[in-house]
């Protein structure tokens, strides 16, 4: 009698455990969403497109998941700042290409998009954990390319992105630091704008180069175009303090760190990041 009593306690502990790791593969599913219903996996267009100069990058993540990126710069010899950029969720980075070419534009910046894993043309499965070390391999390989100006590195994060930037920020003390950006949308309709307050109060408590701005119109995914001229004049003004062109004579503090700007960011158990949050 007891062995049975035993055996079905344990085939109970197994159901349970089974159930919680289906429940964390289920949620992660309703979390990420690489594809856009309707549409394929694959990119609909490339920078070429958009008669953008751009390289195709292929990484590997500390677990050796192949990621893909594209590097885009505004000419080949470019040394001006470089952004990794981190994306929104749903669709993958050639769905950002049309804020891509205006950011090129009007910051003159190169900028590097990272596709996470499970999307675009990056292997694997999304999941919290993946996606942290697929952030850390593009630092990575930023950091140790020569045809860049290594100290004019900015991480820039919306929505999700903003939480991927932040635990980036987290996990490389030595490396971001300050300052901090806040882009918010006041209209955001997918993310309450009280988390960015929230957000931006906790990191301003602790370090004094937190800036935070406000865009009224601003909606979920459109507060880069509703804030026109603002919102791009606000991150050209924080580029030009934090990761202005040095003079020959000049040399960087590499303590500073690289500085981290974002939008609309998750909720605050998600993460500590920066343009409006999903």
């Amino acid at each position: 009698m007891v062995s049975y009593v035993s055996a079905l306690l344990y085939g109970v502990g197994g159901i349970v455990v089974a159930g919680m790791a289906l429940l964390v593969a289920f949620q992660e599913r309703l979390v990420y969403v690489p594809v856009l219903p309707g549409l394929t996996k694959s990119y609909p267009i490339t920078p070429a497109r958009l008669r953008l100069t751009y390289e195709d990058v292929w990484l590997r993540s500390s677990d050796g998941v192949r990621l893909h990126a594209w590097f885009i710069k505004l000419f080949p010899e470019c040394r001006g700042p470089t952004i990794l950029f981190f994306q929104e969720n749903a669709g993958n980075i050639a769905h950002r290409l049309e804020m891509i070419r205006i950011m090129i534009q009007r910051l003159q910046c190169n900028v590097f998009m990272l596709s996470y894993r499970g999307y675009g043309a990056s292997d694997g499965y999304p999941s919290q954990q993946g996606i942290t070390k697929d952030s850390q391999a593009a630092l990575d390989h930023l950091s140790q390319r020569t045809d860049i100006d290594t100290s004019r590195i900015v991480v820039f994060g919306r929505s999700l992105g903003g939480a991927v930037g932040a635990l980036l920020t987290t996990n490389n003390p030595d490396k971001i630091r300050q300052p901090i950006l806040f882009l918010s949308g006041l209209q955001d309709e997918m993310v309450p704008p009280s988390h960015m307050a929230l957000l931006y109060a906790k990191a301003a408590a602790h370090n004094k180069e937190c800036i935070f701005v406000e865009f009224p119109t601003g909606m979920h995914m459109d507060t880069w175009l509703a804030g026109g001229d603002h919102y791009w004049r606000t991150i050209q003004q924080f580029l030009e303090k934090h990761v202005s062109e040095k003079k020959e004579h000049e040399s960087y503090n590499t303590d500073q760190g690289i500085p981290f700007a974002s939008e609309n960011l998750l909720k605050p158990s998600l993460g500590k990041g920066i343009e409006n949050g999903i």
